[in-house]
């Protein structure tokens, strides 16, 4: 007799599937383990580094300005505000001195019957509405009347004074606000480029010194061509004046004009006194005699010579006459970068004498060391 049971029906695996699974699993672990051992991201080339180091200290050089203008406008403002509330504690005690001028004659006209009782409340608070009534000013004498006046003045002029000074108060926080910040960029920027002069080998920190006797030594080669081109037209001028005046081998020394001497002098005067600085360090923000920024050290030199000029390098370069690079006279001021952050003195042959960068000296140097933006005259 034939079974009724239905055939067992054969269940099929999805081992291929699982096969996928496995594989792609096998996939991510291979990805990650691949990831986790890849090597780590280049290290920047010398190259590269010198650059990023320059740009930190041109940073530095900048924020150095700002600085220094805060400090210089958070110095005037403090004056300022020490003259105003000087001169509002004068005025307070000649508003008190008329104030008890004022209480003296009601005083006495109180005592004499001719004042209403009450009219020392209105003397306390507000002593124009006592005085201002008609009833007592037609009793007054000149000589009362002429207090009055006097305490209307002094109590005008105190308030006066008093809302400059609360200006003033508010303008130098502000300012002080300013130079704190400053100073923090300054430090921020160094600090990095010392993390990242810091994290060389040595055998790095030998090549970057060579880049940068590289560096100097092309800035040198166009300061000799410079120097050459101004010799040739000194020549040149030497004998046109020679011509001119006849005597056919003339220097030109005595030709000048007298304000063309005083500008000599004083030129000596400024490159003597930088002379004298070489080998001082550069410090930010400072203006001598042991240690100058870059402006500290111009503003220095040009005040040896009799001349003020501003402090910092945006405005040093608005005084004077501007020149161009071929006619540079000794005592010139050369700036340099687009955003005028980096000023020296010319000392004539391509060179100057300038205060470089943190952790340099004065010295002197190629005017072609950095990029030359203008250079000015100042006297």
């Amino acid at each position: 007799m034939a079974s009724h049971r239905k055939p067992r029906t054969r269940v099929r695996t999805t081992t291929p599937a699982v096969g996928l699974t496995t594989a792609a699993l096998a996939s991510v672990t291979l990805l990650s383990t691949q990831s986790a051992t890849a090597a780590p991201a280049p290290k920047p080339g010398i190259e590269d580094v010198q650059k990023k180091v320059d740009g930190l200290y041109r940073q530095a050089g900048t924020a150095t300005q700002q600085y220094n203008r805060a400090k210089e406008a958070a110095t005037a403002q403090r004056t300022e505000v020490d003259a105003l509330l000087k001169d509002v504690a004068e005025r307070a005690d000649k508003l008190n001195d008329a104030r008890r001028t004022l209480g003296s004659y009601a005083a006495a006209q109180y005592r004499g019957g001719t004042v209403a009782p009450s009219a020392t409340f209105f003397l306390a608070d507000d002593p124009q509405s006592y005085f201002d009534q008609n009833q007592l000013m037609d009793r007054m004498t000149s000589r009362r009347q002429k207090a009055i006046t006097d305490f209307r003045t002094q109590q005008a002029a105190a308030a006066t004074r008093r809302a400059e000074a609360v200006r003033s108060l508010e303008t130098l926080t502000t300012t002080q606000a300013t130079l704190r910040t400053s100073k923090q960029n300054v430090q921020k920027k160094l600090g990095e480029a010392r993390a990242l002069l810091s994290e060389l080998t040595a055998q790095e920190k030998a090549r970057l010194a060579a880049l940068e006797r590289k560096k100097e030594a092309e800035a040198r080669r166009k300061a000799e061509e410079l120097a050459k081109k101004q010799a040739a037209a000194r020549a040149e001028a030497d004998r046109e004046a020679a011509k001119k005046t006849g005597s056919g081998g003339g220097t030109g020394t005595g030709t000048g004009t007298g304000s063309d001497s005083s500008a000599s002098t004083k030129a000596e005067k400024v490159l003597a006194f930088a002379r004298a600085q070489i080998g001082k360090p550069y410090v930010w923000g400072a203006t001598g005699p042991s240690s100058y920024d870059c402006s500290g050290l111009t503003q220095a030199a040009w005040k040896a010579a009799g001349v003020d000029i501003p402090r910092t390098t945006w405005d040093q370069v608005k005084v004077g006459t501007r020149v161009a690079t071929a006619d540079l006279r000794p005592g010139d001021l050369v700036f340099f970068y687009d955003d005028i952050s980096h000023v020296g003195i010319y000392k004539g042959d391509g060179m100057m004498i300038h205060a470089p960068k943190p952790g340099a000296n004065v010295r002197e140097e190629s005017i072609y060391y950095m990029p030359i933006y203008g250079s000015v005259r100042p006297a």
